[in-house]
């Protein structure tokens, strides 16, 4: 019997050049579960800002994605390196995705009242599960054996903060969110650790089409909300308002699509500096997108009659998301591969685009400009290619 036709097969390192890498059945299926858990979290902004707790729903937003984003992650860049798709890795795989189902369903308790007992619960099953891959790795490729070790016990005394942390913190503390931020800091720097031993071997056209892959899935939730918008417009006496909201999402959904999926390469090179760089950079990226989904939500609400809050503050929930998605790209991209006046494109059209609910009622507005950053963005890009830095 062949290695390829075993059930369990050692795990080995994949080859960072290997041709044709693409995104498989499975990760396409822990995708369907990071779906689930980003849905939850927008439509946890979206009510926080219509029923005009905006600051609070933020910051519980930010925390919330960070946790989802970082479950997404962390199994992607391992997959990447040493996805072996023997039956060992595809159940544990599936038991990580019942920790983040348990995830996506303590979002809900996270919005509500910083709750995180059933998100660290989810954890702890995908962390059991991470820390097993990793040992898997770090028996099968001895010359990362360090790297996947310390992947293994970073993992391990970061998920034990976090169960410390369930246990003994007060949600109504003042320490417990500084403390919440901390354990971000503490994830963040286990790849920091783990990768300067020796990289790990992931696969750069493969993890920029998972990127990209994430990047769709926050773009539907604009696209949810131009539908909520014409739903609305159907169900109830019919607004103009509702079909302008619906139209300008779909603009800036195809505005947003386009500056992201452009010519210029996502990820150049595979040093470790620029992969944490743009790696974690996604972050804002990422959040920003499914934001911008809650605010057009939002909008609906307010134009139906059913949020407490002013039309400026919808307006400004697409805006200033909108906007950190373009600095979040230029963080990330287009200060790498542009050069000259093609390289301020999208700063300058965010700050434009973020000023804009603050003069007047911009809606139509903010599509246009997004609409406009991507044409020109795809016109100058042409003239101005940089060399890659």
């Amino acid at each position: 019997m062949t290695e390829r036709k075993r059930a369990i097969r050692p795990m080995h390192p994949r080859d960072p050049a290997e041709p044709h890498r693409a995104a498989t059945a499975l990760e396409l299926l822990f995708d369907l579960v990071t779906v689930i858990a980003i849905a939850a979290a927008a439509e946890g902004l979206h009510h926080a800002i219509a029923e005009a707790h905006a600051a609070q729903g933020v910051l519980r937003f930010a925390l919330a994605f960070f946790a989802i984003w970082w479950a997404w992650m962390n199994f992607t860049w391992f997959a990447s390196a040493y996805d072996n798709d023997d039956a060992v890795f595809r159940l544990l795989t599936m038991v990580i995705m019942a920790g983040s189902l348990a995830l996506a369903a303590g979002v809900d308790g996270l919005f509500r009242a910083l709750d995180i007992h059933l998100v660290v619960g989810g954890y702890v099953v995908m962390r059991l599960a991470m820390v097993l891959l990793w040992l898997r790795a770090a028996g099968a490729d001895r010359a990362r054996r360090t790297t996947n070790l310390r992947y293994a016990g970073g993992i391990a005394i970061v998920q034990l903060y976090w169960v410390l942390l369930m246990v003994l913190g007060s949600p109504g503390s003042t320490a417990f969110v500084p403390l919440m931020l901390l354990g971000f800091l503490f994830e963040l720097g286990v790849p920091a650790f783990a990768e300067r031993a020796t990289t790990t071997p992931w696969h750069r056209h493969h993890i920029v089409e998972r990127y990209g892959l994430l990047t769709l899935i926050v773009l539907g939730e604009i696209l949810l909300g131009a539908s909520l918008a014409l739903q609305a417009a159907a169900r109830e006496a019919f607004d103009a308002r509702l079909v302008h909201v619906a139209l300008s999402a779909l603009v800036i959904t195809f505005a947003m699509w386009w500056l992201y999926f452009c010519e210029e390469e996502q990820l150049h090179g595979s040093g470790l500096r620029r992969a944490l760089l743009w790696g974690y950079g996604h972050l804002p990226i990422f959040a920003a997108g499914a934001a911008v989904g809650a605010g057009f939500a939002v909008l609906v609400d307010i134009v139906a009659g059913h949020a407490h809050v002013p039309l400026r503050v919808g307006d400004m929930a697409v805006a200033i998301p909108l906007a950190l998605y373009m600095a979040g790209l230029w963080l990330v991209r287009d200060r790498f591969v542009l050069a000259g006046p093609a390289g301020l494109v999208l700063p300058l059209f965010a700050l434009a685009i973020v000023a804009l609910p603050f003069a007047f009622p911009a809606l139509e507005a903010i599509a246009a400009l997004a609409a406009l950053a991507a044409a020109v963005r795809a016109r100058l890009g042409h003239r101005h290619p940089a060399h890659h830095r």
